[in-house]
């Protein structure tokens, strides 16, 4: 970044800053933290993940004047988040247009942080904002609202303890010093992805040995796959990002192999993104949720046309549809995969296929499976699918992302709030990426603090009730004190 872009930021910073203060974004402090125990820190809220979701959840708090709001990271600064990780498309597949993060600041927008970077007209003359750009933003922002975070820092337990300032969750967090233990009142799990299960990885993938495999998730060089034969499983998004990535990187041929006759073509948030849904969504029968859930999980993304066009555009790229792996098996250094149009050999298998939601792969939520409401327990259908399954797997989410017991000893489960897709059924599109941030930010923001006052309304009250502050003086003439009694 030249010196002329970093001397532009830190200017856009200060009228960021001027803007926060003009509008009174930043609200009144009035809830201090729990007493830390001993060696153990304590917070009011610890937010899970410190991408996209993450740090806006921070900076919302903080706009409602809840302070004691820590954020942890498992990855070092500036690699949060897929964007300059696991992610392989050169841009994000969402409009630049989209806001949310900047809580109406104009200086807080992604267009005002790279018309700042690049120039006045940079932002007319762009498609879509590169991940590294996208990334390089959310390190700005995260500075710039003043975010609490802990890098290299991983969630690895729940529970739930009573202490002399009342029910509190404890976590277990690992970090370069090993693992030790922080209270809080809130837990927001803002964890992307993975952060109800894991990557899918087929059975028959399962089976081979590891070292001929690779997930989308992962964070990898591909020029490894220079000048070999790689074959691509599943003709998604990330499959395309994997083609594309082993293509530039020399690979000698890739073969992209897809269970559908067809490749999908209906982007679902584009017909989702708008005011009513997003809003009302969280608010309608569980019928009715059910149905749109239902109906949005048929809609698979489509590829991006540029990440399309850059695989088919060189000649040793072949598109095989309707062509499922039935078998597959590793000897003499070759993969042999058995499809329905036949044996392919290769040297690597790259998967696109994907993540499943598996609430028992994830150990922050061990303590959590056993008391939770599932979409399986609120509605049943008699002709049960396949695709009625995998939804009623899903957490059932109170109003606030929270969620919600099978039973008053796991009450204390309800201080935990899950922003990422595992909210879809409960709460819409509107945790699960850029699109329907705007809506999901106030929501869960405002959902914390309203559980927050109301666990302290008593002591609240109690002040009140002693609040005896002067606010006007009546030169000598009034006979009665603050009370409004005979003085």
């Amino acid at each position: 970044m030249t010196v002329n872009a970093s001397e532009k930021l830190a200017s856009l910073a200060r009228s960021a800053l001027s803007e926060m203060e003009a509008t009174e974004a930043i609200g009144r402090s009035w809830l201090e933290a729990p007493v830390s125990n001993g060696a153990t820190p304590a917070h009011n809220v610890v937010i899970c993940g410190a991408g996209l979701s993450g740090l806006g959840i921070a900076f919302g708090l903080r706009r409602r004047g809840v302070r004691g709001v820590i954020v942890l990271d498992e990855n070092p600064r500036g690699a949060e988040g897929p964007w300059v990780t696991s992610a392989r498309m050169k841009t994000l597949r969402s409009p630049k247009h989209l806001a949310g993060l900047d809580f109406g600041i104009p200086s807080l927008t992604a267009r005002a942080w790279y018309e700042a970077a690049f120039g006045d007209d940079s932002w007319q003359s762009l498609g879509k904002i590169g991940r590294h750009e996208w990334m390089d933003y959310l390190t700005w922002y995260r500075d710039v609202t003043g975010a609490e975070v802990l890098n290299g820092t991983r969630l690895t337990g729940i529970r739930h303890k009573e202490t002399l300032d009342g029910s509190l969750l404890e976590l277990d967090i690992e970090d370069g010093s090993g693992s030790r233990r922080m209270l809080c009142r809130r837990l927001v799990l803002a964890t992307g992805m993975e952060g109800c299960g894991g990557p899918h990885v087929p059975s028959l993938v399962a089976d081979l040995p590891r070292s001929t495999w690779s997930h989308s998730c992962e964070c990898r060089d591909c020029g490894f796959l220079k000048d070999k034969s790689v074959v691509v499983l599943g003709a998604s998004t990330s499959g395309f990002d994997w083609a594309v990535a082993a293509l530039e990187a020399g690979a000698a041929r890739v073969t992209m192999l897809g269970r559908s006759r067809s490749l999908p073509r209906t982007e679902v948030l584009d017909w989702s993104n708008f005011p009513g849904f997003l809003v009302g969504y969280a608010d309608l029968p569980d019928e009715m949720r059910w149905a749109f859930a239902r109906r949005y999980f048929t809609l698979k993304p489509p590829p991006t046309q540029d990440q399309f066009d850059r695989a088919i555009q060189h000649p040793n790229f072949e598109l095989r549809l309707g062509c499922p792996v039935i078998a597959a098996t590793y000897g003499s250094d070759r993969l042999e995969l058995e499809t329905a149009s036949g044996q392919i050999t290769a040297d690597h298998l790259l998967l696109g296929t994907g993540y499943e939601l598996d609430l028992a792969r994830r150990p922050e939520l061990a303590a959590l499976t056993e008391g939770m409401v599932l979409w399986r327990d609120r509605l049943t259908w008699p002709d049960e699918t396949a695709l009625d399954r995998q939804i009623g797997a899903h957490p059932y989410l109170g109003p606030a992302f929270e969620f919600t017991s099978n039973s008053p000893e796991h009450a204390w489960i309800n201080r935990v709030h899950l922003f990422n897709g595992g909210a879809l059924p409960s709460l819409g599109p509107i945790s699960n990426g850029v699109t329907g941030i705007k809506y999901g930010l106030p929501r869960i923001v405002d959902g914390v603090v309203k559980a927050l006052f109301a666990e302290e309304s008593g002591r609240f009250l109690s002040e009140l009730a002693g609040y005896c502050h002067a606010h006007f003086d009546p030169r000598g003439r009034d006979k009665t004190n603050d009370n409004g009694e005979e003085a």
